[in-house]
């Protein structure tokens, strides 16, 4: 059959039409339409842990009142000393990066917090892993009670803060036996990961 001119437009249409649907078929799958972008969005950085906690500096958590259990008494065989010590019950990994020794108030809360005793600090920051204990001694008086020029009161119990903006918790001594301190010359170390580390100071 020869192929005449009216032949050929028709075939011509034919391809139009075909290539026509093919362009709206992909335009139309889901997913290739640039109305409907998919993208992985990863989580911010310094977001809250999954208790609602937010991180510690490098993503460290801090310890908090709510995950320890704090203890205080005499230290044996050291005159105006006491012992303070702390166990994480928690099941978490917390540390004391944000401050790193105990804020202690003995008196009124006008009294400033103990100052530390800066040799006691450890070379790196004390982290306590669940059932872990640190440890800090406090020197109640620079005399002896009674001494020239000492003054004090005794105390059953004193708070303890672990930054500058929370409120402290009350921690009583073994026995509620009142210890005399002077507040105006009591020091504290900085927390220790070890017993032997805090008994020279």
């Amino acid at each position: 059959m020869p192929i005449t001119a009216s032949s050929r437009a028709v075939a011509a249409a034919a391809l139009v039409t075909v290539a026509l649907t093919l362009t709206t078929a992909c335009h139309d799958a889901p997913g290739n339409t640039s109305d409907n972008p998919v993208s992985a969005v990863s989580p911010a950085p310094g977001t809250a842990t999954d208790d609602g906690n937010p991180p510690g500096p490098g993503g460290r958590v801090a310890c908090t009142p709510e995950m320890l259990r704090f203890h205080a008494g005499a230290l044996p065989r050291r005159d105006r000393r006491m012992l303070l010590t702390v166990t994480n019950f928690s099941d978490r990994t917390c540390d004391f990066a944000a401050q790193r020794y105990p804020l202690l108030r003995f008196g009124d809360g006008r009294r400033a917090t103990l100052p530390a005793i800066a040799a006691s600090r450890p070379p790196t920051v004390v982290s306590l892993a669940p059932g872990a204990t640190a440890y800090a001694v406090i020197t109640t008086s620079a005399g002896r009670p009674g001494g020239p020029g000492h003054r004090g009161r005794k105390i059953s119990q004193f708070g303890v803060a672990l930054s500058g903006r929370a409120a402290p918790t009350q921690v009583g001594l073994d026995g509620r036996a009142p210890v005399h301190v002077d507040p105006r010359t009591a020091t504290v170390t900085y927390w220790r990961s070890s017993l032997d580390a805090v008994r020279k100071w």
